[in-house]
């Protein structure tokens, strides 16, 4: 078990490094890193530099002047009072810059868990493709000692064609199992590239799902849950900035301007500006548009809340009955084992049984073999989408 989630946590590394998928949510979390950036030095002092130059040509009384001027202005300026919305503004991007970095985890998660998935699949066809190659060969031996018996006893031909037929019915189950697994493979390449595929036995990868009352209290506290949490409040807080910018702001500046040429002169001012909104009819739809925007993204949130848990609940049931099943079908095989062998005998020393009977213990041998891969492959699966659909798949393969 530890070669196998040592195997898998190599190959979960290789797929996340290679993915697109995480390197656009890594992108997009510095994005908004970035504007988290910008909100927070809205408030700080800026400084602007312009300047210009003139030409003037001034006839007055018949006297004509030609001038030349240059004029540089410096301006800083900051806002001493916005009403909260900077504060709020600030708040926005924060709570964006929250869900693009649960939106990373999320994709890491998503990531893993189709890694996960492929890499199941392509060892459950690669071990039935090892039972039908078994039970291929076993029917090819049986064939070929009829065809001894049917070239004595024409009698039994019948018995040569069931065999044959069964056969060629283990050949095709034997061609259909490889071309699921290469399908498997070739899924599983897309993440891993040229990285080795896991030897390890991954059916006894995962244990059986902790109890179900912690898989539901971790699925409320997922980050695809938290995500959508941190996009509600979001658009809360981008509606008290919206609330915000409508009340009075208070500013100050201070300019200064330098003109050289035809004439000189220095200027300097300062002061304190006051803007207060008298009418404006877009703001009140604005804002009545956000407010309702961030009751849609609460219930959205309450939404997949809740088909989560419930599918929660479905996966922690199937996982639990899959695990007994994989049990129950090992005890089933054990007894399916032993009356294959005594109808062989029976068979080929006693001559108590038909050949239709080993025919039909040698089916059903290999098929319950069958079942039961199923079986702790449907385990794996299920318990696999449950540790991802709550605390994730890397705390399941610790």
């Amino acid at each position: 078990m530890t070669a196998a989630r040592l195997d898998m946590q190599a190959l979960l590394r290789q797929a996340e490094q290679r993915s697109a998928a995480v390197g656009a949510a890594q992108l997009l979390a510095a994005a908004a890193q970035s504007d988290v950036e910008e909100a927070r030095a809205a408030p700080l002092p800026r400084a602007t530099l312009s300047g210009g130059l003139a030409s003037a040509n001034q006839n007055a009384y018949g006297i004509q002047s030609n001038g030349r001027q240059a004029r540089a202005d410096v301006t800083l300026s900051a806002p001493l009072f916005d009403s909260g919305y900077s504060h709020a503004l600030l708040d926005w991007r924060a709570r964006l810059l929250d869900a693009a970095r649960l939106g990373e985890l999320d994709t890491r998660e998503q990531v893993a868990l189709q890694v996960l998935s492929s890499a199941l699949d392509e060892q459950r066809y690669g071990l039935q493709s090892q039972v039908y190659e078994r039970y291929t060969a076993r029917m090819s031996c049986l064939v070929g000692a009829l065809e001894q018996i049917v070239a004595a006893d024409r009698g039994r031909a019948s018995e040569l064609l069931q065999a044959r037929n069964t056969q060629r019915q283990a050949e095709l189950a034997l061609g259909q199992a490889r071309s699921q697994q290469r399908l498997a493979e070739i899924r599983l390449r897309r993440f891993i590239g040229d990285a080795p595929l896991p030897r390890a036995p991954l059916h006894v990868l995962l244990m059986p799902p902790p109890p179900l009352e912690r898989m539901l209290d971790e699925a409320g506290h997922a980050s695809a849950i938290a995500q959508l949490t941190a996009q509600a409040q979001a658009q809360q807080d981008l509606t008290r900035a919206l609330q915000a910018q409508r009340r009075p702001q208070w500013s100050w500046n201070i300019n200064g301007a330098r003109t050289t040429g035809s004439s000189t002169s220095t200027v300097w001012s300062g002061g304190i500006n006051v803007s207060v909104p008298l009418l404006d009819l877009t703001a009140q739809p604005a804002i009545r548009a956000s407010a309702q925007r961030g009751e849609a993204a609460v219930a959205q949130r309450n939404e997949a809340l809740s088909q989560r848990l419930e599918r929660v609940a479905e996966l922690h049931e199937q996982a639990r009955v899959a695990f007994d099943r994989a049990q129950r079908s090992a005890e089933v095989l054990q007894v399916s084992q032993q009356l294959r062998q005594a109808t062989r005998m029976q068979w080929q020393q006693l001559g108590r049984r038909s050949l239709f009977d080993v025919i039909s213990t040698e089916g059903d041998f290999h098929n319950l073999q069958v079942t039961r891969i199923n079986a702790l492959l449907d385990a794996q699966q299920a318990t696999a989408l449950l540790w991802s659909l709550g605390p994730g798949l890397t705390e399941g393969l610790q």
